[in-house]
């Protein structure tokens, strides 16, 4: 793999505007107006929220992520696709450089709803 160039600096404060936190992946559905799209139902701790993840075509099985821990972009706002509403963004790695995605999960199980950074 080709490294990609680092991205322009940015300060402390562009950063801490990201809302990073620790979910609990409960369901995985099909978006059936999408051929990338699943509807991922996640526990943040205090809430729940559906996040929409093209990860349909990722994975052999896309349920194979229920009840494992990831990183997910909380402070976006709801971003209509598919004919569903995104209340986030699943934080992954791999897919901006083409390599086959997976999860940024925490090593040890965290509390929902715990903050990265």
């Amino acid at each position: 793999m080709k490294q990609a160039p680092i991205k322009d600096p940015i300060t402390y404060d562009d950063f801490a505007k990201l809302d990073i936190r620790v979910g609990t992946i409960l369901s995985v559905s099909e978006v059936k107006k999408s051929n990338k799209l699943m509807k991922l139902n996640v526990d943040f701790g205090d809430h729940t929220r559906n996040i929409l993840a093209g990860i349909k075509k990722e994975r052999e099985n896309p349920t194979e992520i229920v009840g494992k821990q990831a990183l997910f972009v909380v402070n976006m706002p709801d971003q209509k696709m598919a004919g569903e509403v995104s209340q986030g963004m699943l934080f992954d790695i791999g897919y901006e450089d083409k390599q086959k995605p997976c999860l940024a999960m925490p090593e040890t199980p965290m509390p929902n709803g715990t903050r990265a950074g």
